[in-house]
């Protein structure tokens, strides 16, 4: 699993290190801290970044809305992000709310109300809600990655790293080639969620990343996987073995 990347866009350098404190402390990954919009476009564009905190204010101009207005326009280049201000100017609000931040923040943050700001705001990116404050679930599945809630953090894990998932009633296994951690999900909602392109289920309590399968030994009802993984092969799921290298 990999920590969530968090850039942070504040001026004040008493906040923002209060900011990466917090942060780090609940193993997020802060990326970088810019101090003003150009900053904060060559650290978002040069970086892997999963989420924005941001100051709407950057020396005494509201260059922070500005930044995600940048960022709004650019086809793939959105991100969750979520405001941080002092101000009550109810037009800088009306303004800022036009970009449709994730959550706006009032100054002094509390420690909570920021950790729960970037588990909504990723719920709401990936249009998943109330994932993470459910009983039944506490994943959240983007395009790419799994973001974990753990603790009182969020975790990450790139879909092409996992190699299998194995089901235990409301439980999945991921497996990645290095880790193993449980989720709270139901195999029919993972599958949902998954690209069918690149994850095939081999029996009912099996799914794989078949970029990840290195044989498949029908006669044995066995496939192989990197890492020397070994999953079962059912009857009802072996119409998918005909795109692969098959050992009899």
């Amino acid at each position: 699993m990999d920590n969530i990347n968090v850039l942070i866009i504040e001026d004040t350098p008493v906040e923002s290190e209060a900011l990466v404190k917090v942060l780090t402390a609940n193993n997020y990954n802060v990326v970088g801290v810019a101090e003003n919009y150009t900053e904060a476009l060559q650290l978002f564009y040069n970086n892997e970044i999963d989420i924005v905190v941001i100051d709407v204010f950057l020396d005494g101009r509201p260059e922070g809305i500005t930044f995600a207005e940048t960022i709004n326009v650019v086809p793939n280049s959105v991100k969750p992000f979520v405001f941080l201000t002092s101000s009550k100017d109810r037009q800088i609000f009306e303004r800022a709310k036009l970009t449709k931040p994730f959550s706006f923040l009032m100054k002094p943050f509390n420690e909570l109300e920021i950790l729960y700001a970037l588990e909504m705001a990723v719920e709401k990116f990936y249009e998943q809600s109330n994932v993470f404050h459910s009983e039944d679930q506490n994943t959240v599945i983007s395009n790419n990655s799994l973001f974990i809630k753990k603790n009182k953090a969020l975790k990450k894990v790139l879909i092409d790293d996992i190699v299998y998932i194995e089901v235990e009633d409301r439980y999945c296994n991921i497996i990645t080639e290095t880790e193993k951690f449980v989720i709270l999900i139901s195999l029919t909602k993972i599958i949902q969620l998954l690209d069918s392109a690149k994850f095939c289920q081999t029996h009912r309590n099996y799914i794989v990343n078949s970029s990840k399968i290195e044989e498949i030994i029908v006669n044995d009802n066995l496939i192989i996987l990197k890492g020397n993984h070994k999953v079962t092969l059912s009857d009802k799921y072996k119409d998918f073995v005909k795109n692969f290298r098959i050992l009899r």
